[in-house]
């Protein structure tokens, strides 16, 4: 379950991309239409290159002082049918503290629809691992958001999450075996107006209760690998002598409302 002051750092400290400009004013109706994208038709990427024209890779910024890392472009890789986030130690000399940590998020927004992607993580302690859909003030929308994490420290469980406007809601710890440094697994997000359904390897593993609150503005998709040194209650003490660590995403896809079973792996393909 995200820790609700990080929620809130996020949803004050996103590089303003998307909806609006200067002026603009926050979107308070979730219908209204949003920016169309190809990527809102379905996607399954497998990272053979990384699409400029889908990805944003995070760079040159910090979503708060709870963040001990800077977004850096010199942290995300795509190799051999990979995409990889890296956390990077802050260099022995010169003139930049902080250690580099990876980030992509789609440039398109989505309302709605099945979010899978196939992952494997490090084990080390004060670092995060995600898969979320997130839009919020710097988009022009109130924060909302639906969560995917595994704190690193303990990978035999992946934690789940929603934000409302702002408030943190429908979380839950789940269990995953084998731990998730030692296997890739397939974790999913359903997310329809009634309800929001998570999977892990194809198995539903929670949901929200019925007549919960949920997020319904557009949002985008993201992937990213950060570190703390100062969240240690929840993602626990960081080793400043912490080596490179690695993200593995192997593949991540899209499925819109109404349509399913885009690829055999889906969750969608499920009856």
């Amino acid at each position: 379950m995200r820790n609700p002051v990080l929620g809130m750092t996020l949803a004050l400290a996103m590089l303003p991309l998307g909806l609006g400009g200067a002026g603009a004013q926050t979107q308070t109706d979730p219908n209204a239409p949003f920016p169309p994208a190809s990527e809102q038709a379905g996607f399954r990427d497998h990272f053979n290159a990384l699409d400029k024209k889908r990805w944003y890779v995070s760079d040159g910024w910090t979503n708060g002082d709870h963040q001990d890392c800077v977004w850096s472009a010199g942290a995300v890789q795509v190799r051999d049918g990979m995409l990889t986030l890296f956390r990077i130690p802050a260099p022995e000399t010169g003139d930049d503290p902080k250690a580099r940590c990876g980030e992509v998020q789609t440039n398109a927004f989505f309302r709605y629809g099945t979010f899978e992607a196939r992952i494997r993580t490090a084990r080390v302690s004060g670092m995060n691992a995600s898969v979320f859909t997130y839009s919020g003030p710097a988009h022009k929308y109130p924060h909302s958001e639906i969560d995917i994490e595994i704190l690193t420290r303990d990978t035999s469980k992946v934690e789940f999450n929603t934000y409302v406007e702002g408030k943190p809601m429908n979380g839950q710890k789940v269990s995953v075996e084998p731990r998730t440094e030692q296997a890739f697994h397939r974790v999913a997000i359903r997310w329809e107006p009634t309800g929001i359904r998570w999977y892990i390897d194809g198995r539903q593993v929670h949901r929200t209760p019925d007549g919960a609150a949920l997020p319904d503005f557009p949002q985008k998709l993201y992937m990213s690998f950060w570190s703390t040194t100062t969240l240690v209650d929840w993602m626990g003490p960081l080793n400043p002598d912490a080596k490179m660590q690695r993200y593995d995403i192997d593949w991540v896809a899209y499925t819109p409302p109404g349509k399913k079973c885009l690829f055999p792996e889906s969750v969608t393909c499920q009856p």
